[in-house]
């Protein structure tokens, strides 16, 4: 069967629609925000894929796995497994790595293991046990008739008299020994110090290098070893200042005798104790009280409340302080910052050993005086912080603790014996924090000698093939050793991804959601190559997507709408982009035709050259000493290649800066950086991200926006309600009253099904209304309230029309695209672009000041051409009203509609983090050097 069959597909809001879908193609399915698409690609297509395979297992083997609900569809035929790589986090575990996720690591242990090099740590040779003929010929080798002598080391740097050790040694008949450096006579042996360290070392033989020695040399070899414990020294006699030969029969150095148990995969895991840096469990990171989030504000006296639970109001501390002030003599009521560094180190870390007069006042009132050392503020809160059981005092306790990395593995995670082995001049810890570019160059280069050549080769294969995949989707610029938590959601995707194309899969059904978000157009075409190369093996690829060049490489489009919500749901127009474009229903036909497009800006908003927003001196993650210039008043896109140090410089420099300063956030933490100014042209800074608006069921846009309040207090001014008495509380489904006790104001009951996936049955009592009986009889315009929640923005925005302070919250959703969206829809079922576009709508529908200052970060995931135009039109009047708007971006249509352009490159990783291009998209796009100028100059182009 050579096509995918869909009959009566009706999930969500799907109209029932039949559709037929060639197999081992590339499909792109598109078409408006809220259309439809991931409810035909992973509500159904996926859904069933996966529910049919799981099926087929064993109901044992069931219970393991998570099963989806099954989709609302008459039939489908010819499906294949499915596999779904969605945009969700690969992990929130702090031991998963980009290593460990695609396995990389697990071949990087096996290589290490086999063909690694153990060196001693303390005197950087390496560890090999050799063989006594290996040691006959070393010495061999020396220049003929050099007079040498062979010793057996049997105490090292050890106390002690060793009257009993020479005495035996005497006795086995052994004339001399060399004791501290010096040769001696057993028979009158010197009275050694019982408090000194000591080395002694038995004379075995000595001779003169000739070539009929070998046998000889064996024989005490073999006596000189067993008598140590397996090494031995070769001296000079004639040269005592000249180099020892060192020989070691054990895996161990000869200097000291470090010495490492046989090399094996575990020991490079830092997820095994064998591997672990024994300080910092693996996690490379330590957590620690520091100082400089304790003192709340340098510019106040510790008297005043320099650090929050040290001051006036703080009796005991505070006497602690006066004293400390007293004996150090220091002034507690100056600003903290005027003190010197000497008194600052005594205050956080205490006093040492010196002994401090403290006086106290006990709970009667009389003075008591104790001498103690002072053990210092963060020693202060780690010790409570310990020992406390009560949970605020930790929380409040934790605000001043922070992470820096493990002060003995320096963030490696590995034990010393796994760090200090090496393929050439290379360590794992090294590799591991090369980027993944880096890396294959270093394996493409790497050349090893006879057997460790052949042990390596199937490793070095796999490495390199894995670390190419990863390449390919665009993702060189990460290291293996990246924290998977700190991912975004469209690198873990394109992790998942590449890990797909290493496992080499055929006949298997795999659906994307927008694989190119977050990706520089120059990496796009090298992800549509490997999006390619999955078909070529023999699968079936559907991807959920809106960016123009995929859907143009793609094999066979789907273009779902017409509109949102109830107004999309049907299959528009299917068939290659050229059918597409022909068809005069497809709105994406007609932005790929150039019939409908978004506007390049006749003329840029002019800019105020007295104005701007200047932070200098960035350097965070791989930031080079950035100096950023944003113009106050416009809208200012910051662009560059994946891992060019975008969201390094805005959301990890520029927003916590500001959030510090603009909303006196308190514990906000942000990358180095040396100044800032122009902050004091705005009076608040808003950071609209796609995280969840809420992570219950329970939050919903009505109760996010605001809307929630003046509609419950709309159906408390009904006359019915005020005379039964009911207040504004009794129409919210969250507390006792007017909810459906019976379900707690869900609507639905979870019936756990072990082997089968949770059910979530309607409410017998409320039938899935929230509310009780008596709730449900009051009407606002005929309407219940729960009739109200389950209305669209749009259907709301109408019925609502007279009341302004609800229709303005409604339109100001309308306006960002989200007319299709249901007013009591739980937060947990919106798409990241849809809950960053509820977090627009919000600020939008707030009394302006025209000063603020709004960053947001790929605004445009998730979005058709229609919704980006959409909204554009909102930012820009958003920027018209006066505001400063910052947007990481790689859309081209944003970015040509942008007033001012900052491109960071010129390339991802270490070889980004720095300002090559600044100014209108005019002046970007004449920048050579810059990839983002490039693609601008060909935009602009179709003006």
């Amino acid at each position: 069967m050579d096509q995918i069959d869909i009959r009566g597909a009706r999930t969500h809001n799907l109209k029932n629609i039949n559709l037929t879908i060639p197999r081992d193609k590339l499909i792109v399915i598109t078409g408006l925000s809220g259309s439809g698409k991931s409810s035909l690609a992973f509500d159904t297509l996926y859904a069933e894929g996966q529910r049919r395979y799981v099926e087929s297992l064993s109901a044992y083997a069931r219970q393991f796995l998570s099963l989806m609900e099954k989709p609302d569809v008459d039939s489908i035929e010819g499906l294949s497994p499915a596999i779904s790589i969605e945009q969700k986090s690969t992990s929130h575990n702090p031991r998963s790595t980009v290593g460990t996720v695609t396995e990389i690591h697990d071949y990087l242990r096996l290589l290490f293991a086999r063909v690694g090099e153990p060196r001693c740590p303390n005197h950087d040779v390496p560890l090999t046990a050799q063989t006594i003929s290996q040691m006959v010929d070393k010495v061999l080798s020396l220049p003929e008739e050099s007079k040498m002598m062979l010793l057996a080391p049997i105490v090292k740097a050890r106390k002690g008299e060793h009257v009993k050790t020479l005495e035996q040694i005497a006795a086995q008949g052994y004339i001399r020994a060399r004791i501290d450096g010096e040769i001696c006579d057993l028979s009158d042996p010197p009275k050694l110090e019982l408090q000194k360290k000591h080395t002694i070392e038995v004379v075995v033989d000595r001779f003169k290098v000739r070539s009929d020695l070998a046998i000889r040399l064996a024989e005490s070899f073999e006596t000189a070893l067993e008598l140590s414990g397996g090494t031995a020294i070769v001296a000079d006699m004639d040269n005592p200042k000249a180099e020892e030969l060192m020989f070691s029969a054990n895996f161990a150095c000869p200097h000291c005798g470090y010495s490492v148990p046989e090399l094996e995969p575990r020991l490079f895991s830092f997820n095994n104790p064998a591997g672990a840096c024994p300080t910092c469990d693996g996690l490379g990171v330590q957590q620690y009280f520091d100082a400089s989030r304790v003192v709340q504000n340098d510019e106040i006296s510790l008297a005043s409340g320099a650090i929050k639970g040290w001051d006036r109001r703080n009796f005991y501390y505070y006497q602690m302080l006066k004293s400390l002030a007293e004996h150090y003599h220091f002034d507690i009521e100056v600003p903290y910052r005027e003190l010197s560094e000497k008194v600052k180190d005594i205050l956080m870390n205490g006093s040492g050993d010196e002994e401090v007069k403290f006086t106290y006042l006990n709970d009667r009132g009389d003075k008591v005086v104790r001498k103690h050392p002072f053990e210092g503020i963060l020693n202060n809160m780690a010790r409570r912080y310990k020992e406390t059981e009560s949970m605020a005092v930790r929380e409040e306790l934790a605000k001043n603790i922070s992470t820096r990395p493990c002060q003995d593995c320096c963030g490696s995670r590995l034990r010393p014996e796994a760090r200090h082995v090496y393929i050439g001049q290379t360590n794992l810890p090294e590799v591991s924090e090369m980027s993944i570019g880096e890396a294959l160059a270093f394996f493409e280069k790497m050349s090893l000698a006879g057997q460790r050549a052949q042990i390596a080769e199937k490793i070095l294969k796999e490495i390199k093939e894995r670390l190419s995949f990863l390449v390919n989707v665009g993702l060189n610029y990460l290291s293996l050793s990246r924290s998977a938590e700190t991912l975004s959601g469209g690198e873990a995707q394109r992790i998942r991804l590449a890990s797909q194309i290493g496992a080499g899969l055929v006949g298997v059904m795999y659906v994307l959601d927008e694989p190119s978000i977050g990706l520089h157009q120059r990496d796009n075409e090298r992800l549509l190559n490997t999006l390619i190369h999955l078909r070529d093996l023999g699968n079936t690829v559907i991807v959920v997507e809106h960016d123009e060049d995929a859907i143009r490489a793609a094999d066979h489009i789907i273009d779902i709408g017409p509109g949102a919500g109830v107004h999309g749901g049907q299959v528009i127009a299917q068939g290659n982009a050229q059918e597409i474009m022909q068809n005069p229903n497809s709105i994406t036909g007609q932005f790929l035709s150039g019939v409908e497009k978004i506007e390049i800006p006749k003329k840029r908003t002019a800019l105020n050259k007295k104005k701007w927003l200047k932070l200098n001196g960035a350097t965070g993650n791989n930031l080079k000493n950035v100096n950023l210039e944003i113009p106050v008043g416009l809208f200012t896109c910051i662009t560059g290649v994946s891992g060019s140090g975008k969201s390094t410089l805005i959301n990890d420099t520029l927003f916590p800066l500001a959030q510090n300063v603009l909303n006196r956030a308190d514990n906000i933490h942000f990358a180095p950086y040396k100044s800032i100014e122009g902050l004091g042209h705005f009076d608040k800074v808003i950071d609209i991200d796609q995280s969840p608006i809420g992570r219950t069921p329970r939050s919903n846009p009505a109760t996010y926006t605001g809307l929630f309040t003046p509609i419950r207090e709309l159906f408390a001014g009904v006359p019915e309600a005020r005379a039964r008495g009911y207040n504004v509380g009794r129409f919210s489904f969250n507390v006792r009253g007017g909810r459906c006790e019976a379900c707690q104001g869900d609507g639905v009951l979870k019936v756990e099904m072990h082997f089968l996936p949770d059910v979530y049955v309607p409410c017998d009592h409320c039938k899935g209304k929230r509310y009780n009986r008596e709730t449900l009889e009051i009407r606002y315009k005929g309407k219940t309230i729960h009739q109200v929640l389950d209305m669209t923005v749009e259907e709301a925005r109408e019925f609502f029309d007279a009341i302004p302070v609800i229709a303005r919250k409604l339109q100001t959703l309308m306006d960002v695209g989200l007319s299709y969206i249901r007013l009591g829809q739980s937060s947990t079922t919106l798409s990241g672009g849809e809950a960053q576009r509820v977090k627009l709508a919000t600020e939008l529908s707030k009394r302006d000041t025209g000063n603020t200052l709004y960053i947001l970060d790929e605004p445009t995931t998730g979005l058709h051409f229609a919704d980006i135009k959409q909204l554009l039109d909102v930012l820009h009047r958003l920027r018209d009203q006066g505001n400063t708007i910052v947007v990481i971006e790689h859309n081209l249509d944003v970015i040509k509609t942008a007033d001012w352009i900052v491109d960071l490159g010129p390339e991802g990783g270490s070889g980004g983090g720095q300002i090559i291009a600044a100014g209108t998209p005019e002046d970007v796009a004449k920048v050579e050097g810059s990839h983002t100028a490039r693609f601008l100059k060909a935009m602009l182009a179709k003006k």
